[in-house]
């Protein structure tokens, strides 16, 4: 009864909103699998799916605008798009600069490293060693943050990350678990994951906090909530994963674990719960592979 009552309030308020429809710019990146990348001069991926389901309901047009990742935060800024969907994190800062719609995924930072490298088994592992991450995503500010900072070798990418951790010219590179898991599956690089996820992340989509931004996101927000009562976020997500990672995980019935023979690098800590093997999602398109972009 709750759960429809949710779902009237949210279609409500979409009825509402499509009496002044418009076009929502979206930037992404377009390199980063699956979440969002292009096969066949089209792009495609989870973000453009959700972003499409926004515009059915809002009865906006959604116009797709890619560059590279560290150029996004700048275009949102600068009016040139009016949100990203490209995983990006929730942060204080961030949130002290863009407002924000509900959270549309869950997840957890994870760290990964060349297959038989043994010798790195986690976040607590890594002083001493090189890391890699994308330039300007929330995994460099984790990384930077962290109290064993000085101790690390944090090197930034405009993609490759994970190409240059099976080369060996670093020693593991940090993002997302959902990407990693189906990286490991879908590119066939010898990589492994390394220990549990160490820090949980929760992602949507930004606005800018004037009043025309606002009152996008108000409409855009709407749309999620609508999408995630009626079922059609978690659809979208199996759809690509094999599982739910639209919503929180409770136990491990949320989790995303690799499938029967990836590589999971031996943890000092328990790894957590495992749930069923996730369906595999397309693989990447021959020479490109995911690159951590939140």
């Amino acid at each position: 009864m709750i759960k429809s009552l949710k779902a009237a309030t949210a279609i409500l308020v979409l009825l509402a909103g499509t009496a002044s429809a418009e076009t929502i710019r979206v930037g992404m990146s377009g390199q980063y699998f699956p979440f969002t990348f292009t096969r066949n001069n089209q792009l495609q991926g989870f973000e453009v799916d959700v972003l499409n389901a926004v515009g059915a309901r809002t009865g906006d047009t959604v116009e797709f605008v890619t560059m590279g990742f560290s150029g996004l935060v700048g275009a949102l800024d600068s009016g040139r798009i009016d949100t990203i969907a490209n995983q990006i994190t929730i942060t204080p800062e961030r949130e002290a600069r863009f407002t924000f719609t509900r959270p549309y995924v869950y997840d957890g930072a994870q760290v990964v490293t060349r297959k038989g490298n043994d010798a790195v088994t986690g976040v607590e592992s890594l002083a001493g060693k090189t890391v890699a991450v994308d330039l300007g995503s929330n995994y460099e500010q984790l990384m930077r943050e962290r109290p064993d900072a000085a101790d690390i070798e944090i090197k930034t990418y405009e993609g490759n990350i994970a190409q240059e951790t099976a080369l060996g010219r670093v020693d593991a590179f940090v993002m997302d678990r959902v990407s990693s898991v189906q990286l490991i599956r879908e590119s066939g690089l010898p990589l492994q994951l390394a220990g549990a996820p160490f820090s949980e992340i929760r992602n949507a989509l930004p606005f800018r906090s004037d009043e025309a931004g606002r009152a996008m996101r108000d409409k855009v927000d709407g749309a999620l909530e609508a999408l995630a009562a009626d079922g059609t976020l978690t659809e979208i997500s199996e759809k690509w994963f094999g599982t739910d990672i639209t919503r929180p995980a409770t136990g491990a019935d949320n989790a995303v674990a690799p499938a029967e023979g990836d590589a999971v690098a031996p943890a000092a800590e328990a790894a957590p719960a495992t749930a069923p093997a996730a369906t595999p999602a397309p693989a990447p398109a021959a020479g490109m592979a995911p690159a951590a972009t939140n």
